[in-house]
């Protein structure tokens, strides 16, 4: 169901691809939906500095500081396909209804809480709020914006918040408990859902597909399962090692699990991801390219982090105006991605990013142990001014050609993609960064491999999606 996007003296009309105007109520649409996508990325984040004085306060030890993200990002992950589905058939505005309802009162819980128990649950009801709020909300945002132009740019704000809010995370994280105690980070996530809760039931249309086939629950099964158990191998991976028995094992169920996904899903009458959808080059390519820039783009961020402050012994505020630098370059970025589209096609905007993502990370090879602030504040700026314009374009050719029976299935995979993505980035290659003797020798490490994985994938991607505009 698409909004107007502008008043007309007669009444409301359709939106056309060419209108690219946003009516009031449109803004007021598209505000709420990214205000609760900025919300969760910020979630992601903001807790990261807090850790240490977090684990203090609530007794948890320094091995189990790490179940605080960990104990959100297996439910925000592991259930993003399953309330994606859940969401197209039953409705995707109640779904979203229900997802902010549940992370407000996960987010007093982790709030208030007394006990380490008491948080970690708060953490994962937040994180269960998440997989519903994200894959209803892209899917809102699909449904009610046309496809072409109009929607191009509401992806374009989409994206740009998304990837502003792991930013400002870091840096209000630090703020915010420097000054209030870390309790206030998750305060502001409750106040911040309510907001968005009370303004969601009067503007958002409702849509749903027409049929209502049965839910797919072995395929809800093995594929929740097997990205719970992928997820989980990952991010203890980088605590334990890859040579720890439970990671492997862990990691081994994971990957059955979404081989049995795959084979149930070729049987199944009703499908909860159409293995014919991921055939289409557009979607299958263009996920790749998601992947790849969200994975390695955290994993930039994060060894960036590590070097800045221990290399070159930057304190926490000088260290978040380089990310707040960041933050402004993707703001920038995101105005702009979705004129780059209409002029250059998704396809060679996504490509062309990647590329330039790559190419930046090979300049960030030239910080040195002495000096680099400078350059690493100008190469990680650009860098995700290019990443925006991949999440974006990655965006744009994947659910663009879509039915919006299918949005819900599309947007599943999307942000799948993007929350596997962040999850999975930092285990793998970070932890070249943190075991090496040498932590500057680590980092630049773990630099080279982004910057050619990313380069690669450029190639890749630009070769699968082929010469035709996607």
């Amino acid at each position: 169901m698409a909004i107007d996007t502008h008043p007309t003296t007669t009444g409301p009309r359709p939106a056309t691809p060419e209108d690219t105007r946003l009516s009031g109520r449109a803004r007021l649409v598209l505000f709420v939906l990214c205000a609760a996508q900025f919300m969760v990325a910020l979630d992601f984040s903001v807790l990261n500095v807090a850790l240490p004085v977090l684990g203090e306060d609530l007794g948890l030890g320094r091995s189990a500081l790490q179940w605080a993200v960990t104990a959100f990002a297996l439910p925000s992950g592991g259930f993003l396909l399953l309330f994606g589905r859940i969401a197209d058939l039953y409705g995707r505005k109640k779904l979203f209804l229900i997802g902010l309802a549940l992370f407000g009162a996960a987010s007093v819980l982790a709030t208030l809480a007394w006990d380490p128990a008491s948080f970690l649950t708060g953490r994962a009801l937040q994180g269960l709020g998440a997989a519903v709020i994200v894959p209803t909300g892209m899917s809102l945002l699909t449904t009610t914006f046309p496809e072409g132009p109009l929607r191009d740019k509401a992806l374009g704000i989409s994206g740009t918040l998304l990837s502003l809010g792991f930013t400002v995370g870091m840096v209000l994280g630090g703020v915010m408990t420097d000054t209030l105690g870390w309790r206030s980070t998750m305060g502001l996530l409750a106040v911040a859902s309510v907001v968005v809760l009370a303004l969601a039931p009067g503007l958002l249309p409702e849509s749903r597909t027409a049929e209502r086939p049965r839910l797919d629950v072995p395929g809800a099964v093995t594929v929740t399962g097997g990205l719970l158990a992928l997820i989980y191998a990952l991010t203890t991976a980088a605590e334990r090692g890859f040579g720890d028995a439970d990671v492997r094992g862990t990691l081994v169920a994971g990957l059955v699990l979404l081989t049995a996904f795959v084979a149930v899903e070729s049987r199944s009458p009703a499908p909860l991801v159409s293995l014919p959808m991921l055939k289409r080059r557009t979607i299958a390519w263009g996920n790749i390219g998601g992947l790849v820039t969200f994975s390695m783009m955290s994993t930039v961020v994060f060894v960036l982090t590590l070097y800045l402050q221990e290399t070159l012994e930057l304190s926490s505020f000088r260290t978040g105006l380089v990310f707040g630098v960041q933050g402004l370059a993707s703001v920038l970025a995101g105005s702009y991605a979705s004129k780059v589209i209409g002029r250059f096609g998704a396809r060679r905007t996504l490509v062309g990013s990647l590329l330039g993502q790559g190419l930046l990370g090979v300049a960030l090879l030239g910080v040195g142990t002495g000096s680099g602030a400078l350059l690493a504040t100008a190469a990680v700026s650009l860098a995700s001014m290019c990443h925006l314009g991949a999440i974006v374009s990655y965006g744009v050719v994947v659910t663009s050609g879509v039915p919006d029976e299918e949005q819900g299935l599309a947007t599943g995979l999307v942000t799948t993609t993007q929350q596997v993505g962040i999850t999975i980035g930092i285990p793998l290659l970070g932890v070249l960064a943190t075991t090496q003797a040498s932590l500057f020798d680590g980092v630049r490490t773990v630099l080279a491999v982004d910057a050619a994985i990313v380069i690669a994938a450029a190639l890749l991607v630009g070769l699968g999606l082929g010469r035709r505009k996607a």
